[in-house]
């Protein structure tokens, strides 16, 4: 098994060389993991497709949500709808163990306007890494188009953040082809993606974009910030 621990790179090369797509790679995935790999899901465009996908090679897997308790009243219709849909998929909801009262309490409030990394890290960071504590590896929805810092993510990673194996099946897929697959199989989405939000995080953090700006640009605007941190060493 291709762990954090045991990285080989010739290993990696060679599982590389017989899993030429995407669909490969997630059945190799499952294949070498079982039930040590989970999928964290953010339940974006890109999250329903994985699902989806997912469902047709384990219908039992894991999906894990970070809940911050600021997402958009459409993100958490869209996992009623998705639990209902995929009932064999075991989706587990993952919280910070500070509440948002608490926070306001020890650090005032709207923290994610003042501090907003010190809030990713307490509502998304720590929970991740507790949700991760058991599994060798997670699936990610991240795809090169989406921003800079994505560019060069691969099929299989070794993941810093959370000392683990990041699998990242759609790395090579548009915008267009993700939408496209959600209209031909009739899947249900976040219908903010229809009202200019290609990104959906918390509610406070979240703005619609231009069609000229990348898909990230509507996340914290007016910080120098583009990522909550699952994904940065």
């Amino acid at each position: 098994m291709l762990t954090y621990e045991n990285w080989d790179e010739q290993k990696l090369q060679s599982i590389l060389k017989n899993k030429p797509d995407f669909l490969d790679i997630l059945k190799w995935a499952f294949q070498e993991y079982g039930d040590e790999i989970v999928y964290s899901c953010s339940f974006g465009a890109e999250g329903i497709v994985l699902i989806d996908l997912i469902h047709k090679v384990k219908k039992d897997a894991t999906i894990i949500f970070l809940d911050t308790g600021l997402h958009f009243p459409e993100t958490y219709d869209l996992i009623d709808q998705i639990k209902e849909r995929y009932s064999s998929l075991q989706i587990r909801i993952e919280k910070s163990r500070i509440s948002l009262e608490e926070q306001t309490k020890w650090y005032g409030d709207d923290l994610w306007k003042h501090n907003p990394n010190l809030c990713c890290h307490m509502r998304k960071i720590v929970p991740m890494k507790e949700a991760l504590s058991d599994v060798k590896a997670w699936i990610s929805g991240l795809r090169r188009e989406q921003s800079p810092l994505r560019s060069k993510t691969q099929y299989i990673n070794k993941d810093e953040k959370f000392q683990k194996v990041k699998v990242c099946p759609l790395i090579h897929w548009t915008w267009d082809d993700i939408m496209t697959y959600i209209q031909l199989n009739n899947l249900p989405y976040n219908p903010l993606h229809d009202k200019g939000y290609p990104s959906i995080g918390c509610t406070p953090c979240t703005s619609p974009v231009s069609e000229t700006e990348d898909s990230r640009a509507g996340r914290w605007t007016g910080n120098n910030k583009t990522e909550c941190g699952l994904h940065q060493p």
